[in-house]
């Protein structure tokens, strides 16, 4: 099958590449470790020309040999490559955004090859303590690209679990809020760069009890000191007996879920009666601890959402005009587990 798009989600530590056909069928998927902070180093000819540039080298590694078969592919990318540190920046766009916002903001870098690579701008969200993404609001308008208009109508609200955190409100398809919480760049830090970390046993498998037990201390009375608090406990219960090393980890990880899904619940109730539906961006282990934590918190239902990265890059394309509109005609349903 003929290829209509290439899509490109560049990141800090990662490049992950897409070759789409028509209705945004991944026809190829390739990843790099080539994101914009580790790119390749040294020389090598490209379109007949010696090139040294960092971006131009990982650009070619991640699609020359499409572009070598099909020279007039369009090419779309998000992430941090278009931060400052990017390849060109793309300026942040504010809230509310949507699919036709960010396509009347893609800005262009041309390649050594010839070929455009248009960027799509990450959101800024401006207020006291201003809020940013570049990436995640790709993952978000394709999730919403999928869903039925009466379910977009009504206010949706979109986890992307990481190292930081993303929930963002949703209404008519379009971003109008997000918070972020830095949970998993703390737990690191926590675990491997501070006494909490001496006595941690690490271990592959999942202590789901252990995890169940930190998420039950954010949500107990003696949570409501706070995170800054309640991690000692990590080392105390320790001490005591009882909290095993083998244990640790996965109560710490618990724990600071926990504090970080118990602080939404609490914002969110400034705006909703009832807490909303959750749907989760991601695959994989992460997702699992985040759901154990929204079901402990009451969380009416939460649903697991794949291939938003792709889908969001086609619509955004579409859009732009990049592909023809025809090409979108036929949607694909949202891939979701309930």
């Amino acid at each position: 099958m003929q290829a209509q798009l290439i899509a490109l989600d560049w990141g800090t530590t990662s490049l992950r590449a897409y070759r789409l056909g028509e209705n945004g069928r991944v026809l190829e998927h390739r990843s790099l470790s080539a994101g914009i902070m580790q790119l390749p180093s040294g020389s090598r000819r490209i379109a007949g020309e010696l090139c040294s540039d960092g971006f131009e080298l990982a650009f070619d590694e991640a699609c020359g040999d499409w572009l070598d078969a099909q020279p007039t592919l369009p090419v779309i990318a998000c992430g941090m490559v278009g931060s400052a540190q990017g390849w060109r920046e793309a300026v942040y766009q504010q809230t509310p955004a949507s699919v036709g916002a960010l396509s009347a903001a893609l800005v262009t870098v041309r390649s050594v090859r010839g070929v455009d690579v248009h960027i799509i701008p990450g959101v800024l969200q401006r207020s006291e303590l201003p809020n940013v993404m570049r990436g995640e609001e790709t993952q978000v308008l394709g999730i919403l690209s999928a869903l039925p208009a009466e379910e977009t109508a009504r206010p949706l609200l979109i986890g992307l679990p990481g190292s930081h955190s993303k929930w963002v409100r949703a209404v008519d398809g379009r971003i109008v809020h997000f918070d972020t919480f830095m949970t998993g760049e703390v737990y690191a830090a926590l675990s491997s760069h501070t006494i909490l970390g001496r006595t941690m046993q690490r271990s592959d498998a999942f202590d789901a009890a252990a995890f169940d037990r930190g998420v039950a201390v954010a949500q107990s009375a003696e949570g409501a000191a706070g995170p800054l608090s309640t991690i000692f406990s990590c080392r105390t219960l320790g001490l005591t007996g009882a909290l095993t090393g083998a244990a640790q980890p996965d109560y710490l990880s618990g724990l600071l879920i926990g504090h970080e899904i118990v602080a939404l619940a609490r914002l969110l109730s400034q705006h909703e009666t009832d807490l909303p539906s959750v749907i989760l961006i991601g695959s994989g282990p992460l997702l699992e601890r985040y759901q154990r934590a929204l079901d402990a918190n009451r969380f009416p239902q939460v649903t697991l959402a794949e291939q938003a990265t792709e889908r969001g890059l086609w619509q955004v394309a579409v859009q732009a005009g990049l592909v023809s509109s025809t090409s979108a005609a036929v949607a694909r349903p949202l891939h979701v587990e309930n």
